[in-house]
């Protein structure tokens, strides 16, 4: 429930959990956890010639004094597996004196224990007694007396196993530049500054390298920090571009004095709209920083309208503070109207739903609480400035400005002001009188030109795809291969791909300035492909850090068809995709979803679907997730087994203990809880035959093989059945290089061309779009709904406004001529239309009617004073 108590909802779960008393006996006690907001801000990479024990060890340490400092919420030691104490027995040596593993395990619970055993009153004093034979490390279990020989002799735990510590899972490793590595992955909490949690990071970082061991090297890798570092260099670049460009466009037709306060209105706004987001729990973030971005085109027009009426009263004659007090009155309703318009078609886009919508949801609420600091700044501040700025120029008192600041304009001023007049009488007026004359004529010309420019987006002159490219600085490859496959093979695949990246490495890097490497870092991460949704030996990602977007030639979508080209195909491989590190915020480029009851159908039905997509140009790493699982042995008792005082809990247990490896105890070692693990040696028990001789303790206490009394079948099924509200389904994925290939299109001759055909051969069978499409569909139905309700808001107020129901038309017409200029403008820059342009648009028709509103204005003001019309 939204608003609801988090803790009173995790209370309430985990006791109805903990409830539940009908779960399988032999099923791990179940786990309740409340997953805290965090953020990942950067990693650190610790490699050197260490053994992978001491490796993780040394990593722990440096998380511990990481952990110390109180700007780092959170640090996550990765690339190990848990560690165990394994004890392996040879069968030989069981069979030797007659036990089994159940004996052995029993034996090591019984004589390595840590238990309280009471208080020792005494006279005077308390004492608590501790019964303390608990056995942690190897050389200690190896010591311990397990039973005794017919000779009389004690036989010891180390004189029939092999006992070590290992990782439970070799597969879970980092590779970080050619080096085993451990990856200290850093989070943040939301509440927290990215930058300033950075900063701490390095400062810890330049200690950690002062204090490591020699061959030691700690590394930063993965920074997600630099692109909010680039985006705010934009963010003061570009506002301050704007803030000269402002000043000197103003003080081309005004006093220095008077554009500079009118300028200054730039940064006053920022700064209040900061403080506002603050107040309101907005962080300066990816989103509302390109709100701000957006909003430094927006905040001076109503500036600039007050400034010009008051020097435009000055002129006329009137007093410093009668032009600033009459020059802002006469604009007050129009500029209003302007700013509540402008408002009534950014505000709804701040209620945008679907994902995309979720994100984009900041730029129009910064917008709008930007744009009403910059109006509270035009009205209330900005013309005691300009009266200030007016009453100092000379001669002020007693004749209009225009004659006594005339002498203090430059000769570039005097002639650029003798330019522009110059076009307005003998382009401009005419243009206009033209367009009065023939006010039909015009308006077909504009209604061509706009249904022109809508055709040109069904037609492909310009294509719409979800969300912009943006040039990542991480490249990945996502190795899959069948389940079951050693992690040797996989290495294999991974060096592979490995030299591929090298040898891309070396083609870009002569391209960079400077001599510099296009690749800074590479990670390989097994047992990781975050599109698998599985775990094992059979996942690798090869992971590229690449020199900033800004220092680099060459695009992402190049390196990545061109690293493609050079790593060939993987004969056994079910997927390998390239890509750069997704944001997640457009969701994939095509995410199609088959639902239906028959998994054979399905799969075939999945399999045409990849067939029809290959075809399309640019469409890359096609593959499904209903994949086959690892080769299964299936084990039924046999009815003589009840002979022998079998049931199948008891050879379930034995077969289990021997394979996976039965868990006598857990220790603390290292500060570390380690399990004890019993099990056969791997050399005795690595083949079906040696699973069918394995020796099964009898109710009389002998031992008889399994095949005596059960059968080994062998089959192979999926490796995951996904359901959705009840059905199977199967996922389609790939990616597109958009270059060549574009995802609506395809999708479009999807639901044209495949899915009729789908229907008649599997009418069983639903196919549904996500990813991409369907988030694009929720989130462009939603803006829609938004601009009509914008779109009818403006006109409601215009009719107030103006007392006229055709008026509020021709301020509007200035949203479909915005149009015009949005959809050629992307075409001449070679540009997609997407989702933000979209919302760009939407901004943009609440702001080109903004000089139409006081054009309307003052043209009825003149001619209530009886002008004429033209």
């Amino acid at each position: 429930q939204e608003g609801g108590d988090i803790n009173e909802f995790f209370n309430d779960i985990k006791a109805q959990v903990e409830a539940i008393s009908s779960f399988p006996d032999k099923v791990e006690k179940p786990t309740v956890m409340k997953l805290e907001r965090t953020a990942t801000v950067a990693s650190i990479a610790i490699s050197g010639d260490l053994s992978a024990p001491d490796l993780k060890a040394y990593a722990e340490k440096v998380k511990q004094r990481l952990k110390l400092d109180r700007r780092i919420a959170q640090v996550t030691v990765k690339g190990f597996s848990d560690q165990d104490v394994v004890i392996q027995v040879p069968v030989e040596a069981l069979q030797r004196y007659g036990v089994s593993l159940a004996d052995l395990r029993a034996a090591i619970e019984k004589q390595s224990l840590d238990l309280p055993a009471g208080i020792l009153q005494t006279d005077s004093d308390e004492l608590i007694v501790r019964f303390n034979e608990q056995r942690r490390k190897p050389a200690e279990f190896a010591d311990l007396i397990v039973f005794s020989s017919a000779s009389g002799g004690n036989i010891r735990l180390g004189d029939i196993a092999a006992i070590d510590t290992r990782f439970d899972r070799a597969e879970e490793k980092i590779i970080f530049n050619g080096q085993r590595a451990a990856l200290l992955e850093i989070s943040k909490t939301y509440d927290q500054d990215s930058l300033r949690v950075m900063a701490a990071i390095k400062e810890n970082l330049v200690r950690e390298r002062q204090i490591a061991p020699k061959g030691i090297t700690l590394e930063i890798s993965a920074d997600v920090t630099s692109n909010i570092r680039d985006r705010l260099r934009i963010l003061i670049s570009n506002g301050a571009q704007g803030l000269i460009l402002v000043f000197l466009v103003m003080w081309l037709f005004f006093s220095f004095r008077l554009s500079f306060w009118v300028a200054m209105g730039l940064p006053v706004s920022f700064l209040g709209a900061i403080f506002v987001m603050n107040a309101l729990g907005f962080t300066l973030n990816m989103m509302t920083m390109v709100g701000l971005l957006v909003a430094i085109g927006l905040l001076m027009d109503d500036a600039i309208v007050i400034a010009e009426n008051v020097a435009r009263k000055s002129r006329q004659g009137k007093s410093a503070l009668a032009a600033a007090i009459e020059g802002t009155r006469q604009v007050l309703p129009g500029v209003l109207s302007s700013f509540v318009t402008t408002i009534l078609i950014i505000g709804p886009l701040a209620f945008m739903s679907g994902k995309m919508g979720a994100v984009l949801k900041y730029i129009p609420a910064v917008l709008v609480i930007t744009l009403v600091i910059s109006l509270l700044e035009a009205f209330l501040i900005l013309p005691a400035h300009l009266r200030h700025s007016l009453r100092r120029s000379p001669g002020q008192s007693t004749q209009p400005v225009k004659d006594a600041q005339q002498p203090q304009r430059s000769g570039f001023q005097r002639g650029f002001e003798k330019q522009f007049l110059r076009l307005r009488d003998n382009f401009f007026t005419p243009q206009i009188a033209t367009v009065i004359r023939y006010p039909y004529l015009s308006l077909g010309i504009l209604a061509a030109l706009v249904m022109i420019s809508y055709a040109a987006i069904p037609a492909g002159k310009l294509k719409y795809q979800a969300f912009p490219n943006l040039e990542s600085d991480v490249i990945q490859a996502r190795i899959l291969l069948p389940q079951g496959t050693p992690l040797e093979r996989t290495e294999e695949a991974v060096a592979q791909v490995l030299a591929a990246l090298h040898q891309l490495d070396d083609e870009f890097s002569a391209l960079q300035a400077g001599g510099k490497r296009l690749v800074t870092h590479i990670t390989v991460l097994y047992n990781s492909n975050i599109d698998a949704y599985e775990s094992g030996p059979h996942l690798a990602t090869v992971s590229a850090d690449l020199l900033r977007a800004e220092q680099r030639e060459g695009t992402i979508a190049h390196m990545l068809g061109r690293w493609r080209e050079l790593s060939g195909t993987i004969p056994d491989a079910i997927a390998l995709k390239f890509t750069d590190k997704e944001r997640g915020v457009a969701g994939k480029a095509i995410d199609l979803v088959l639902q239906g009851n028959r998994l054979e159908q399905l799969k075939a039905a999945a399999m045409d679907l990849q067939a029809f997509l290959g075809q399309f140009r640019g469409v890359r790493d096609l593959s499904d997730d209903l994949r086959p699982g690892k080769r299964e042995l299936r084990i039924h008792l046999k009815e003589s087994a009840g002979s022998f005082g079998l049931t199948a809990i008891t050879v379930a247990t034995e077969i289990r203990a021997a394979l996976h490896g039965g868990t006598a105890m857990e220790v603390m070692l290292n500060a570390e809880a380690y399990d004890v693990t019993l099990r056969l040696d791997n050399n005795d028990l690595n083949s079906i035959d040696a699973l069918r001789y394995l020796k099964i303790r009898a109710a009389d206490g002998s031992l008889i093989p399994l095949s005596a009394v059960a059968t080994i079948e062998e089959t192979r099924g999926f490796a995951r059945i996904n359901r959705i509200n009840g059905q199977r389904s199967i996922t389609v994925q790939g990616t597109l290089d958009t270059d060549v290939a574009n995802a609506r299109e395809i999708m479009g001759m999807v639901k044209k061309a495949f899915v009729p055909e789908l229907k008649k051969k599997y009418p069983e069978i639903r196919l549904s779009s996500q990813g991409q499409d369907k988030d694009t569909s929720n989130t462009g139905n939603s803006l829609q709904t938004n601009v009509l309700i914008g779109l009818l808001g403006i006109y409601l107020i215009l009719t107030f406004q103006f007392r006229n129901y055709l008026q509020p038309f021709a301020v509007m017409l200035a949203i479909p001529m915005g149009f015009i200029g949005v959809v050629w403008g992307h075409i001449a820059l070679g540009l997609d239309l997407t989702m933000p342009s979209l919302v760009g648009f939407a901004t943009l028709a609440g702001i080109v009617v903004n000089d139409n509103i006081l054009l309307v204005t003052f043209v009825k003001e003149r001619l209530k004073d009886g002008a004429a019309v033209t």
